[in-house]
């Protein structure tokens, strides 16, 4: 299978500290994985590293076997990858149409978009963007006016809408209903079928619904990987996660982690 993302060796020290240390990781191309890992495991480091914000002190990213080093973040963005933050960046006083016609407009203009009108092929393709994001009835107010959640499908809409072919999401459920959960996990599995996608995410629920692989980051560097079961269910997950050895009996520990719908 051909890589799309390849991290060798990778450490990024700040003033002594190792947020990453000797990261090794790669990602398929039409890959949806999920990376999760406690607090202060190196997870934001690891997604500025890969959008350039943030250099390696040792190792090097690789994008399509093109390696990022020298390149800026938007010349990054440029080559196909795109990021979304915690935070719902959308504009709130254009309407969910507009936004999408903004950041679809591939001279970036933000009058020409605004004045102009679209053509009818991207005109086209917002549409589908809005219905595929499940927007198209709230399409044409301001965007201030939606829900969290639909804030959240909003802006995967506008990173989809600049067509990059890694998308890099970053806790897109945090805050959400468990009905707004869902949708957004039905939302990246659409998206999955034709982008490479990685997820962080921190609700067990979630990762479950979206999971096909899940990468487990422990002090800067990869703890394990594999399907839900095979991580929740792993002893060095559970001693991270739990604080303590895992002994015969504490098997259970692991499904509490399910059933409780804890954080990871």
């Amino acid at each position: 299978m051909q890589k799309i993302l390849e991290i060798e060796d990778v450490t990024v020290s700040f003033d002594g500290f190792k947020a990453l240390n000797d990261l090794n990781f790669n990602l398929d191309v039409g890959e949806l994985r999920v990376l999760i890992g406690p607090n202060g495991a190196g997870k934001t480091t690891f997604l500025d590293v890969i959008t350039g914000k943030t250099k390696p002190t040792k190792g090097r990213v690789l994008f399509k076997g093109r390696n990022l080093r020298s390149l800026s973040e938007h010349q990054i963005a440029r080559l196909g990858i795109g990021r979304k933050f915690q935070t719902p960046r959308v504009y709130l006083n254009l309407t969910p149409r507009e936004n999408l016609e903004l950041t679809s407009n591939r001279k970036k203009n933000v009058w020409s978009t605004l004045v102009g009108k679209p053509k009818n092929a991207e005109r086209n393709s917002v549409a589908g963007l809005l219905e595929t994001i499940g927007l198209s009835s709230r399409a044409d107010i301001p965007a201030g006016l939606l829900s969290h959640g639909e804030k959240q499908r909003l802006e995967i809409g506008m990173l989809v809408a600049q067509s990059p072919d890694l998308l890099l999401v970053d806790e897109p459920v945090a805050g959400l209903t468990d009905e707004e959960t869902e949708n957004i996990g039905d939302l990246l599995l659409a998206l999955a079928e034709s982008h490479s996608i990685l997820v962080i995410e921190h609700d067990m629920e979630f990762v479950r619904q979206i999971a096909r692989k899940v990468t487990v980051l422990h002090q800067g560097s990869v703890l394990c990987e594999g399907n839900i079961d095979q991580v929740q269910n792993d002893p060095k997950v559970i001693e991270v996660y739990l604080g303590q050895p895992m002994d015969d009996s504490d098997t259970a520990h692991s499904l509490e982690l399910e059933a409780s719908g804890s954080e990871l």
